[in-house]
């Protein structure tokens, strides 16, 4: 994407968050803060950690989880306006080059948390720009299903870091969640991953 690129997601982030589910298989995922949360809590799944209320955490997370698990596939799926704040990740992630992770952005140009104000990709910030000049070993901006379904089997299969930025319409769902006990989701999270008798020691 460049500074004068047009173009709009038209796709819907709860249809674009379904296809990957899809194919996520066994790998381990980490949502970060409110719709991809949401998302995520549609197709819910006991190896996926979700940040619901951590801002900025998603990707160090991710990263944390991946070179923990590095036999494991690791998939962040964050928003634009957290990437955002939390945009120092790209520059860690990328000189740790962890094969094993990929991350996400469902990227519909605006924080939908706090009213909708239109965030720096509206303006023309390429987070697919930040990721590669960071040292990723792959990135992509995300316009269409037909471009979506090709990008997905690189999520899971290519060798990280790899970076997807998904452009989405402005489609806004209700905010809430299944699952709303923190203690809960990171505890069935740590015991689906390592097993109830490793889980807390």
């Amino acid at each position: 994407m460049t500074m004068t690129d047009t173009k709009k997601g038209t796709m819907d982030r709860r249809e674009v968050m379904g296809t990957i589910a899809a194919k996520r298989g066994t790998a381990l995922m980490v949502t970060g803060l409110g719709s991809a949360t949401y998302d995520a809590g549609t197709v819910d799944h006991p190896n996926t950690f979700c940040l619901w209320g951590g801002m900025g955490a998603a990707a160090m997370t991710g990263l944390g989880l991946a070179l923990a698990q590095p036999e494991r596939r690791v998939l962040v799926v964050t928003g634009d306006g957290e990437m955002l704040m939390g945009i120092g990740a790209f520059a860690t992630i990328g000189a740790q080059r962890p094969k094993n992770l990929a991350i996400v952005v469902i990227d519909n140009e605006h924080y939908s948390e706090t009213g909708m104000q239109p965030t720096h990709t509206q303006r023309g910030v390429s987070l697919a720009g930040v990721a590669q000049a960071c040292g990723f070993a792959g990135t992509e901006t995300v316009y269409t299903p037909a471009e979506l379904d090709a990008v997905v089997p690189r999520l899971f299969e290519t060798d990280g870091p790899f970076f997807a930025a998904i452009k989405v319409n402005t489609q806004r769902y209700p905010m809430s969640i299944r699952v709303r006990d923190g203690a809960h989701l990171k505890d069935r999270f740590r015991e689906n991953l390592l097993g109830a008798e490793r889980a807390y020691y």
